[in-house]
């Protein structure tokens, strides 16, 4: 099965992996070279190690860049949140460690609850093509949804403009609040964002590959392990 998986996944000699810049909690420094830091990166390198092949880290400054590599020829995986319709073209693992999704609320706003906020006439920040930027798309009624690159971009057009709302992670939400005073974070969550492994759909032998990959490095502690390495493990869950 191995061979099988490294025809699929390793067959220029090592393994292409797609990391996600934007995402701080599982990218939380860069080597002097560039070279991506953290959660995502070292389980990489571990499953690059099962399947004794190097690992080749190619990091993305946005998500969605790591999406559409996903689909071309020069990754063979990426480490980006499950979600529906990157499902259409991506063929996910199951989730390995999950993370709150909630709304900034800004000063004076009088949202106090997660269902408050769909309301016509509210408009929320959220990063393009984040997994719950994708959520809410779906799922919202009445609120409009406006769109910067990025965390810090969101966060951005959501002070310039005065807005009301800013969608996104606890964690970072958390942060972005401390440099707006007055300003709050919902208790509760509108989605849990699913952290996981894509590749390209017809990669069956990979996919289960790195299924039982995921399912020994939760037994075996490692991915605990990993999270309290970069400091993360009280912003991330092990999913369930």
């Amino acid at each position: 099965m191995t061979d099988a998986v490294r025809a699929e996944i390793a067959a220029t000699g090592s393994l292409r992996v797609g990391i996600n810049l934007g995402n701080m909690l599982l990218v939380t420094d860069r080597e002097a070279d560039g070279t991506p830091v953290g959660v995502a990166p070292d389980l990489a390198k571990a499953l690059a190690a099962k399947l004794d092949v190097p690992a080749t880290l190619i990091p993305f400054p946005k998500v969605g860049q790591v999406a559409d590599a996903i689909s071309g020829p020069d990754v063979d995986i990426g480490l980006i949140a499950w979600e529906p319709e990157r499902a259409e073209t991506i063929a996910f693992s199951k989730p390995y460690v999950e993370i709150e999704a909630t709304y900034l609320i800004a000063p004076g706003a009088p949202f106090n609850a997660i269902g408050e906020v769909d309301r016509p006439g509210v408009r929320i920040a959220v990063a393009d093509r984040a997994a719950y930027d994708l959520y809410l798309k779906r799922t919202l009624e009445h609120a409009e949804l406006v769109r910067a690159p990025g965390l810090d971009g969101a966060f951005q057009l959501f002070r310039d403009e005065k807005m009301q709302v800013l969608a996104g992670l606890r964690p970072a939400l958390t942060q972005n609040a401390v440099e707006m005073p007055g300003a709050r974070v919902l208790p509760g969550q509108y989605t849990s964002i699913q952290q996981a492994i894509g590749t390209k759909p017809g990669n069956r032998a990979a996919r289960d590959f790195i299924n039982a990959f995921l399912d020994e490095a939760n037994a075996s502690g490692l991915i605990a392990e990993l999270l309290e390495r970069h400091a993360v493990a009280d912003s991330l869950s092990i999913a369930p």
